[in-house]
């Protein structure tokens, strides 16, 4: 059986590693000071225990030293576990720049996967071994949670809103992927698996894959469609070449990043973040757009060319 196809339960990530090496050393920390609370209640139950009913217990004085130990050591482990903790969550919630992006939507009760290329996946997730995964998802139902056991990451997807989560796969071969959120009826069966493959098969794989356009260009067939060029191309609206990353001045006076959530809430709710110098003329596409469409026209967007000379500014003064 090949690598590939074997089943993998333990550690198949960067994470697995790191936040394995914090659960021992809290599980360390937890039953050093179980033991020694618990056998010390036992030896000094027994070592002052009442021998008569007469027996009057001497007066013991506070010991300033002890204290000042039993005080200061705790804290001192505190603070260890909470910068060391911070500081895994806080790399974990950054994923970096040269990550792959790949785009996960949930629903009752399965995982839609699409790929940039234009692969798209039921239940299954294909990546290549040592190169940083970054996921981005949403819901069109209720919330569900993706999560991989062997790699130890887990993240709640919601309606509405974007998360994300990374990971860099250590070894080849197949992964447990659950839902670990309480969705409904069908929740124990949203399950499916994350396939680590070398470079080359993937590349060989994604390559054959192929059944259709990748997500920039259905999206620019979406903008064509929906008649978003009569804005986005002309006066009308704010143009979207060089849009995405850009900052952004609002009817406000405020200025806002053109991300992933301020192109979401453009097409679902443009009267909330009205671009100065324009007027309020964007529809709504609530109820028309589903969040795959949404994720190729924000795909279409982010494969505009950039302007060549620094920072942009969209909203005219």
């Amino acid at each position: 059986m090949s690598s590939e196809s074997s089943i993998n339960f333990f550690q198949g990530s960067s994470w697995a590693i790191q936040w394995q090496h914090l659960f021992y050393f809290l599980m360390g920390i937890f039953v050093f000071f179980s033991v020694l609370i618990f056998g010390l209640i036992f030896f000094f139950a027994i070592k002052y225990r009442r021998r008569s009913k007469d027996e009057i217990p001497p007066q013991i004085e506070g010991n300033l030293a002890l204290e000042i130990t039993w005080t200061v050591i705790p804290a001192g482990l505190c603070i260890v576990m909470f910068v060391w903790a911070s500081g895994l969550f806080f790399r974990y919630s950054r994923p970096p720049t040269a990550s792959t992006e790949i785009f996960v939507i949930a629903q009752q009760w399965m995982w839609k996967v699409q790929h940039p290329e234009g692969v798209q996946e039921i239940d299954e997730l294909h990546v290549p071994v040592g190169v940083p995964i970054k996921l981005t998802m949403t819901s069109q139902d209720v919330i569900h949670d993706f999560g991989i056991p062997a790699f130890r990451i887990k993240k709640d997807v919601l309606p509405g809103q974007y998360t994300t989560e990374w990971f860099t796969a250590t070894k080849t071969g197949r992964f447990h992927l659950f839902c670990d959120q309480y969705c409904g009826t069908g929740h124990s069966a949203m399950i499916g698996w994350v396939i680590v493959m070398k470079p080359a098969d993937y590349a060989s794989w994604l390559s054959g894959s192929i059944a259709g356009k990748s997500m920039a260009d259905v999206g620019a067939e979406l903008y064509e469609r929906y008649g978003c060029n009569t804005c986005h191309s002309t006066e009308k609206g704010p143009p979207f070449v060089g849009l995405y990353g850009s900052t952004v001045r609002l009817t406000d006076g405020q200025t806002v990043i053109a991300d992933d959530v301020y192109l979401r809430k453009g097409i679902l709710n443009p009267a909330s973040q009205r671009v100065a110098g324009y007027a309020p003329v964007m529809p709504t596409f609530q109820g028309q757009l589903g969040e795959e469409q949404i994720l190729q026209l924000t795909a279409y967007i982010k494969s505009l060319a950039k302007p060549e000379s620094g920072e942009k500014m969209v909203g005219k003064q």
